[in-house]
């Protein structure tokens, strides 16, 4: 099944594939920004009231970073919604059709959560940003190219040990995002914090967290499918 040379069996896994390609892009896109915004060592934190002396928009680097990411999730919706046309049209597939809309559906959710955190940075005006973000966002670009290449390698089941590897480096990435996530979290809610900052970056966290969460969803389905057809 899965050495099938099928045209309409490639265009799902070309489909993981483009999609997987849209994540790594935008994910780098969000390490671009927040290095840009990250303070500088010995510089007030930026849950401090100071860094809110004016509401002003963000500069013109992270007007367009955020522009392209919400143009890289807009691709990502086109292929996920080609996806499930193609899936309603066609009764065999290569793969289970629940893995096959469980995995692209949750390859959306990562592109959706980096979308997100995106847009709360420009929504809050936020204009410096803490080295967690830039560290989260680095270990989530490490985790979208492990599933890139995971389904990359996911029409041929001869792959299966380097699938499963990969899958292992995904969960291995979401325990290290975990941890800096704390540590980002605990330096947001130190005494002497801007409520207000508080609560933008908690949001923002969230979201960045949360994709990394959704990478080791879509490596769940990934090791699913491999144990499962190998």
């Amino acid at each position: 099944m899965f050495g099938s040379k099928k045209k309409k069996d490639l265009a799902f896994f070309g489909a993981f594939s483009e999609h997987a390609a849209q994540s790594v892009a935008a994910s780098k896109m969000l390490v671009e920004m927040f290095s840009h915004l990250q303070v500088a060592p010995g510089e007030e934190a930026p849950f401090r009231g100071a860094s809110l002396e004016a509401a002003e928009e963000p500069d013109e680097l992270t007007r367009a970073l955020v522009e392209r990411i919400k143009q890289a999730e807009v691709e990502g919706d086109t292929i996920t919604h080609q996806t499930m046309k193609r899936l309603h049209e066609n009764w065999i597939t290569p793969l289970d059709r629940d893995d096959i809309h469980g995995l692209i559906s949750r390859m959306d959710d990562v592109l959706d959560c980096i979308e997100e955190a995106a847009d709360r940075v420009a929504l809050f005006q936020i204009r410096a940003a803490p080295r967690e973000a830039a560290e989260l966002s680095a270990l989530l670009v490490r985790s979208c190219e492990a599933v890139a290449r995971a389904v990359a390698l996911l029409p041929r089941m001869t792959n299966a040990p380097a699938i499963l590897e990969l899958c292992v480096e995904v969960n291995r990435l979401e325990n290290e995002a975990d941890a800096v996530y704390r540590r980002g979290m605990a330096a947001l809610y130190r005494p002497g914090n801007d409520p207000l900052m508080v609560m933008k970056w908690h949001d923002i966290f969230g979201n960045l967290e949360a994709a990394t969460d959704r990478c080791e969803d879509v490596a769940n389905i990934v090791e699913g499918v491999v144990l499962e057809y190998a």
